[in-house]
């Protein structure tokens, strides 16, 4: 669905982030998207963002909107026109403003969940949690940190910084098809998070994510970023091509069989 351009402040946006199986993430990834992996581990996590003066470009300030948001995502890489593409596909999203849950799919792509936030945020110590309409929940306390966590399997700021920022696109699923958004920013600066406290419902749920097959790794924090967001081209759902094809597939080899067999009674 094309959206228009979208400009506002990010007035914070934290980065929750997991190292996780790949193996265990492929499995709910749609096609054609396959896991981004760094270091052999597949990356998932939350971005917990509050937008401000959100509004069509070109509009004026008054007219925007301030939202708390949510949105899972998993970083992934898929092939388009021969090439190797790279950013992240987003199951679901959640926000506090109900004309996003409303019209969810016209501003940003994909469904958005109504939620219920709680924030508090005092001398750079955070606590963010939220229940969204169907009961998914997240938690996170944390406090700004002059160090990045020496244990993430990033190891430096710099680095999992270009990781993210390489990964500006967002693909949601609607319907059969997969809508995008680019994010640019005006500027890129991340900062290291030290978290006392990170609880998932989706991220926790055995179910999905078996016991040892994910873990917490580190969390960046973003402030005061101008930015604006583009709507990119449809991915149509690649599985609808392959059951296609396959369909074709085993037509062709059922005539082959029947051809087969007329001209042995032929013969």
């Amino acid at each position: 669905m094309k959206i228009p351009i979208i400009h506002g402040i990010i007035e914070r946006r934290i980065l929750v982030n997991y190292i996780a199986d790949p193996s265990v993430v492929e499995k709910i990834l749609p096609k054609p998207f396959k896991p981004k992996l760094f270091e052999g581990k597949a990356i998932v996590g939350i971005c917990l963002i509050r937008l401000k003066n959100i509004k069509p470009k070109g509009f004026p300030d008054f007219v925007g909107v301030n939202s708390e948001n949510a949105a899972h995502r998993i970083a992934v890489e898929w092939e388009e026109n021969c090439e190797i593409k790279e950013g992240v596909f987003i199951p679901r999203r959640d926000t506090n403003l109900k004309l996003n849950a409303l019209i969810g799919g016209r501003i940003f792509p994909g469904k958005h969940y109504f939620a219920k936030f709680n924030v508090m945020e005092h001398n750079n110590n955070y606590h963010l949690d939220f229940k969204s309409s169907d009961d998914t929940t997240i938690e996170i306390d944390a406090e700004l940190s002059e160090n990045f966590d020496e244990n993430s399997i990033f190891k430096t700021i710099d680095s999992v910084s270009a990781f993210f920022e390489n990964g500006s696109v967002g693909y949601s699923p609607n319907g059969k098809n997969f809508d995008g958004l680019k994010l640019e920013t005006y500027k890129w600066k991340v900062k290291p998070l030290k978290v006392s406290n990170v609880k998932s419902s989706f991220f926790n749920d055995k179910k999905i994510f078996p016991e040892g097959s994910i873990k917490f790794d580190n969390a960046i924090l973003m402030e005061n970023i101008e930015h604006e967001s583009k709507s990119l081209k449809t991915i149509n759902q690649a599985v609808n091509i392959e059951l296609v094809f396959g369909n074709f597939l085993a037509k062709f080899k059922l005539l082959a069989s029947i051809s087969a067999t007329i001209n042995k009674l032929r013969n």
